[in-house]
């Protein structure tokens, strides 16, 4: 009698410090440093502070993840927690905003990417260079888990090289120069003269971006070893290891550059601050800078593809494509290949998408579109549109906690209380105050989502989901 062979699942190998590193690489070690200029611009000088508090704010969120991986190690992440929790259609419109948080994030990247390779090297076309990073991403996502795992291990240890670098030559020009005593080394953190609450608030919305990619380690769960324990612990830690590591990083910039001093370029201010402490490390940091933006743009990837799985296992999206897994690398290589193709094309199209504002409020000059604003870049425009997705995404999960481990628990617990509902609160204060630019292409993102479902539905009469976690091993 002829039976029926076992599906082809994805490959449990990953470790905790596996783990760890994945959503290192995926936040960036260096992340403070590209935003650096505009924090110290909207927090009055307190970057520190802000980095301090945006830690605490999404380490509540963490640990929400991290005990829903516990309940549900699947790879869907938020998608199957608020669908399996509270309701398939609040599943599935989470699982769709992330859907736009993880496909913008490989996009950024390339953009990024592209544009400081063609600083390097010139003679070379920003389309050439945008190809070049798309099809490497991919090639290297496709080849498996455990050769991404390898490869994010020698980032790590790169850019680990190049901020101790900064460090000591940090150190080096600090106690070489003449500064104003004790109180210099506490203005990064309190500065009289300087503080305003509403400013410091303004700026740890924006220093959250520091740490956005952690919820992609719970992506990774059907390929984790001992996932009920290891993705709590990896994003716990991940979050801790970033805000510590950002915390001295844009201590020592303060430290270095005052808030006084204007920066030549807000937007390249950390580069300038290298260039102060030893000249040579203007140019190393850009390059490191280009690596961090590699890795981040491949871990997003890997992210994008996993969620798209199990979205595709759980029939939200054609089970055919995005549920399949290849039988050799153990992958979702369709995934793969179509986030890689979205990457590529986004690419392209962001930095044209975002000139859309300021023409609309040059054609209407006294009408309500002068309100969208006016980014000037594609990866500006792509890093907005990220907390839209995220924002979402981080709600849900902290209102599947809540359902799950307080609401259904006959003991109620405080601890089990206080994260996900503070983490809820501090999400949604920050996604409404998101830019009326953001909060417009989200709001398009997501009713095409919720038209798809309904013509998959025909008209939400059938289910819309059909949930299908594996069985661990």
């Amino acid at each position: 009698m002829a039976t029926t062979p076992a599906p082809v699942r994805l490959r449990r190998t990953l470790t905790l410090w596996d783990l760890i590193l994945y959503g290192v690489i995926v936040i960036q070690p260096v992340a403070p440093m590209s935003v650096f200029g505009v924090l110290r611009d909207r927090g009055h000088g307190h970057v520190v502070t802000t980095i301090f508090i945006a830690m605490v704010a999404m380490l509540f969120t963490a640990i929400s993840y991290g005990r829903m991986a516990r309940a549900y190690p699947s790879a869907g992440s938020a998608f199957t927690y608020v669908g399996q929790e509270i309701n398939p259609a609040l599943g599935y419109v989470t699982g769709w905003s992330m859907v736009m948080d993880y496909m913008l994030n490989p996009m950024i990247c390339i953009i990024w990417c592209s544009q400081q390779a063609h600083v390097f090297a010139p003679g070379i076309s920003y389309g050439v260079w945008a190809t070049f990073f798309a099809l490497v991403f991919t090639a290297l996502n496709v080849q498996g888990v455990k050769t991404s795992a390898r490869v994010n291990t020698a980032l790590a240890a790169g850019m680990g090289v190049v901020i101790t670098i900064f460090f000591v030559t940090a150190a080096r020009y600090i106690f070489g120069h003449p500064h104003d005593g004790a109180g210099f080394f506490t203005q990064p953190f309190y500065d009289p003269q300087l503080w305003n609450t509403k400013a410091v608030l303004g700026g740890t919305s924006i220093a959250v971006l520091t740490y956005i990619g952690f919820d992609g380690i719970s992506t990774l769960s059907e390929e984790a070893e001992n996932p009920r324990r290891n993705i709590l612990l990896a994003t716990v830690l991940t979050c801790l290891v970033i805000g510590i590591l950002s915390a001295i990083q844009v201590y020592a910039a303060q430290l270095i550059w005052p808030s006084s001093e204007p920066f030549p370029n807000m937007d390249t201010a950390f580069t300038f601050v290298a260039g102060r402490a030893w000249a040579p490390m203007f140019a190393i940091l850009g390059f490191t800078l280009l690596v961090a933006n590699f890795g981040s743009g491949m871990g997003a990837q890997l992210g994008a593809a996993r969620l798209l799985y199990g979205m595709g296992r759980s029939n939200a999206l054609p089970k055919s494509f995005f549920g399949a897994v290849d039988p050799k690398r153990h992958v979702p290589r369709n995934n793969v290949l179509f986030v890689g193709a979205l990457a590529l094309a986004g690419a392209f199209f962001l930095p044209w998408v975002a000139a859309v504002p300021s023409l609309l409020a040059r054609f209407f000059s006294r009408g309500s579109s002068a309100s969208l604003g006016t980014a000037t870049s594609g990866y500006e425009l792509g890093a907005n549109l990220l907390n839209f997705g995220a924002l979402i995404a981080f709600m849900g999960v902290n209102l599947a906690a809540f359902v799950r481990y307080y609401l259904h628990d006959e003991n109620k617990k405080l601890s089990n209380l206080l994260p996900p509902v503070l983490g809820f609160v501090i999400c949604f204060a920050l996604w409404v105050n998101l830019s009326p630019t953001a909060l417009i292409f989200g709001a398009i993102w997501m009713g095409l989502g919720i038209a798809f479902g309904a013509v998959k539905t025909r008209g939400f009469r059938d289910n819309l989901i059909d949930f299908e976690l594996p069985p661990e091993e």
